[in-house]
């Protein structure tokens, strides 16, 4: 994917106070280190060899995603990502297409990396004379490396793909079978499972989930006598109708030694989860994926859903937080921590990863990396892949919502009551990179259109929070030239009730957000996103120097800095 092996590489952290611009903010992508590739890259996935080094493997060519020459390299790092070695062929570009590279260190150090492979070289659709793509045609492969990924075996070898009613179904009537991976294998009670997507009719249609097990692959040497099982059990794989034909990138994390939690991305703007209580062999029908058992829906586009169990037994999950139903909109990247309560998974409110400063761009198929207690992801914009140093501190805020009941007090410039104060601080974006209101209000029902907080003069420069339509509240900044404007999710704010509010404007990446009463908006069913975009530089929007404040807000704290959504989630914690 990359054609140059130097960038900076930053924690993604932006310390309360602190001035950086994008370009400076690690949570802006360019800022991480570039992973090496031919031109094309995707699924720059990394294990920690036994010599410490960081091996990744990823698909690569010198063309574009899917044209002749694709194929599975691998490079190391001695670093932790500042820079690698040049790209080792797993299987050479002037061979059949090889795709979709994931690997696996075993305790005996050895590595190994599963792939497609379009072994019988097809290249056309049965009584067809054009040409098609072929990355997602043919046999699942793999091979093993012995000296920590600087050279792989000389034999590949071919997992048994049992034909089901989805192979027997495709334009090949099951002769040829369809089918991509993009799950990272996982050990749970001494066995290696792994997740993939077969397809019932080429290209990308009528997709369904199903896994590899192997009970032996850990301890055993010799590759021929590995075991391998294909599951569920039966003819039909993970899926529900209901949901379309677009049901594919299935992923899993154990919970314990025997179940095992999945996701995967639709084209609804929802992604499913399903549950397996038997190592895979049975699953729950798919339901649309929430944040906690039967509430909330969590949005995704058609974009990778990526799972990632962690060491302390934790788990994060990436998406992008809207409910598109294309490829398109893959920026930014949010992040979700999740535990496991009472059997199933519940995930936080999520946070801005990472972020293109154009917004057209996109970045996907990530991969999570953990050693000595710090965290890094990779990614791929398909044409560059990144690894980026994660703080630590957002992934224990993620998982410590709703336990913290603190008021955060860095970047804090004041808190204000009704009437009117003068502000004694400037407030400059394009220095501090954000501002954010926090406040409790209890409207009449009768307050449409009142401003709330107003620090603006007579111009119209400032922040204005008002009372808006449908039970919503709405910001809007302007600094003389650039104006920017968002409302929270309408029906939220109830007359006569006491809510929390946090309007956050992060100046990174250009993005409003609100927190009402603890919950992130995010669109609901009458937006597809609950956050908004503005356009150009905001700078200066201190306005008249003075703050008013109305009598329906009862206490309002003005922080020169965007929160993060657990900051302000436990600061409504703390006033409640």
């Amino acid at each position: 994917m990359l054609q140059h092996t130097t960038a900076l590489c930053l924690t993604i952290t932006l310390l309360s106070g602190s001035a950086l611009t994008s370009e400076e903010d690690p949570r802006n992508i360019g800022t991480g280190r570039m992973i090496p590739d031919e031109s094309y890259c995707d699924q720059p996935y990394v294990v920690i060899t036994q010599d410490g080094n960081w091996l990744c493997t990823l698909t690569t060519g010198s063309g574009h995603e899917g044209q002749g020459g694709q194929h599975v390299v691998s490079t190391i790092s001695t670093d932790r990502g500042k820079s690698w070695s040049p790209l080792v062929d797993i299987e050479p570009a002037d061979g059949p297409e090889a795709s979709w590279v994931v690997p696996l260190l075993v305790p005996s150090g050895r590595v190994y990396v599963f792939y497609d492979y379009n072994g019988d070289r097809v290249e056309r659709l049965p009584g067809g004379t054009k040409k098609i793509r072929a990355d997602t045609i043919g046999w699942y492969c793999y091979r093993y490396s012995d000296d920590h990924g600087r050279s792989w075996s000389q034999q590949r070898y071919r997992l048994p793909m049992r034909v089901t009613a989805c192979d027997r179904a495709n334009n090949w009537q099951g002769k040829v079978q369809i089918f991509w991976g993009i799950d990272k294998p996982k050990v749970t009670g001494g066995s290696v499972l792994f997740a993939f997507t077969k397809l019932g009719r080429y290209m990308l249609d009528n997709g369904e989930g199903w896994l590899y097990r192997s009970d032996n692959l850990l301890t055993e040497p010799d590759v021929e006598k590995i075991r391998w099982e294909l599951l569920p059990d039966g003819e039909h794989g993970i899926r529900k109708d209901e949901f379309g034909s677009v049901q594919e990138e299935h992923n899993q994390v154990p919970i314990d030694d025997d179940r095992l939690y999945l996701v995967y991305r639709t084209k609804t703007g929802y992604p499913c989860h399903s549950y397996s209580d038997d190592r895979g062999h049975t699953w729950t029908t798919p339901e649309q994926m929430t944040y906690t058992p039967g509430g909330r829906k969590i949005k995704n586009n058609r974009a990778c859903p990526k799972l990632w169990r962690c060491q302390n037994g934790k788990y994060l999950f990436w998406f992008h937080n809207h409910s598109g139903l294309t490829f398109a909109d893959r920026n930014p990247v949010w992040l979700s921590g999740g535990e496991v309560r009472d059997g199933r998974m519940q995930w936080s409110q999520p946070e801005i990863l990472l972020y293109d400063p154009e917004p057209t761009m996109r970045m996907s198929y990530p991969d999570l990396i953990e050693q000595d207690g710090r965290y890094w992801v990779t990614e791929t914009q398909k044409s560059v892949a990144r690894v980026h140093e994660l703080d630590k501190t957002l992934l224990e805020g993620l998982w410590n919502q709703g336990s913290v009941e603190k008021v955060t007090q860095e970047g804090l410039l004041g808190e204000f009551a009704s009437g009117k104060t003068k502000l004694g601080h400037t407030i400059d974006l394009g220095r501090s990179g954000g501002v954010s209101l926090d406040l409790w209000i209890t409207l009449d029902k009768d307050s449409t259109g009142e401003p709330l907080v107003d620090t603006r003069d007579a111009e119209g420069r400032g922040i204005v929070l008002s009372a808006a339509e449908n039970g919503a509240v709405g910001i809007e900044l302007f600094d003389g030239r650039t104006k920017a404007a968002w409302e929270c999710d309408a029906g939220l704010i109830t007359a006569g009730k006491e809510h929390h509010i946090a309007a956050i404007v992060d100046a990174g990446p250009k993005i409003i957000t609100f927190v009402v009463d603890g919950r992130l908006c995010d669109g609901g069913p009458a937006r597809q996103y609950g956050w908004g975009r503005f356009e150009g530089e905001l700078g200066d929007v201190t306005g008249s120097a003075e703050v008013h404040v109305a009598p329906a807000v009862r206490k309002m704290r003005l922080y020169r800095r965007y929160l993060r959504t657990s900051e302000a989630i436990g600061n409504f914690h703390a006033g409640r």
